[in-house]
């Protein structure tokens, strides 16, 4: 199962809001300049709309985590907890 749209929201919410500062995330964060905030936008509900565009580059920054971290499989996370959780049993 697939991890579901607002999920991907939170959890790269979680890591623009908790890592930005983070030098082990600095090249990913300046990459992701657009869509992790964005995320972090919608995943707090301070956006009503989000554009097709918008949300391409939430998706796209999710795939680029999904790759980062090396996940095999998308097991429906609800937080980045349990996609360190997931790494950790690995």
């Amino acid at each position: 199962m697939a991890t579901p749209f607002s999920n991907k929201c939170r959890v790269l919410a979680e890591v623009w809001y908790g890592f930005r500062d983070d030098e082990t995330f600095a090249e990913f964060v300046k990459y992701n300049d657009i869509g992790l905030p964005l995320a972090y936008y919608v995943s707090g509900e301070l956006v009503e709309t989000l554009t097709d565009k918008g949300k391409q580059y939430i998706e796209e920054t999710w795939e680029m985590l999904f790759n980062a971290f090396d996940l095999s499989e998308d097991v429906d996370y609800e937080n980045l907890t349990q996609v360190f959780e997931y790494l950790n049993a690995k």
